[in-house]
């Protein structure tokens, strides 16, 4: 079970990433500081305005040396469809999606919902020695902000003590 301030689980899965089916693990981060963000079902409402903003970000992470991987537990099937729906996905997702169809990456990090099979929303910060340094769940119903998750990442790396609404440049507290 992930805690902050905690080693992170470690998982193995299958991810669509790049239109094809790959195999991801928590040592391919190793030594990387990485966002993993869950969701709950492709074909959904909500899901596709975290999924795009997190990717119109990915350039603002990988400048920080931050990884972006998505998890949902669908399988790698319903990922290669759904990201191939034009309407939905005008642009091509670049970075990793997990299909958890097992929930073992969900259950390592306890964000699965399971009385109905299925991730909450949640986002784990991870930093290079591979601990928790952010964990975030929200219920089904509400999205999460990815510029906030961007922010956040940028406040941990800074190694000062950042105040409500600090942003990269700002000045520190204390």
């Amino acid at each position: 079970m992930a805690r902050v301030g905690t080693q992170a689980p470690e998982w193995c899965a299958t991810a669509h990433h790049g239109g094809q089916e790959v195999q991801l693990s928590s040592a391919d981060y190793r030594g990387k500081w990485h966002v993993i963000y869950w969701y709950p079902l492709d074909f959904t409402f909500v899901c596709p305005t975290e999924i795009r903003g997190f990717q119109a970000l990915l350039g603002e992470f990988r400048a920080e040396g931050v990884e972006v991987i998505g998890v949902s537990t669908d399988s790698f099937f319903s990922h290669q469809q759904w990201f191939a729906d034009r309407k939905t996905f005008a642009d091509e997702i670049t970075h990793p999606v997990v299909a958890d169809t097992s929930h073992a990456v969900s259950r390592a990090f306890d964000v699965l919902k399971e009385d109905q099979g299925v991730a909450y929303r949640a986002t784990a910060i991870v930093d290079d020695q591979g601990v928790v340094r952010s964990l975030s769940v929200n219920d089904l119903s509400v999205g999460r902000s990815p510029a906030e998750v961007l922010r956040t990442v940028q406040a941990l790396k800074s190694g000062g003590l950042c105040a409500a609404d600090w942003n990269k440049g700002d000045a520190f507290v204390g």
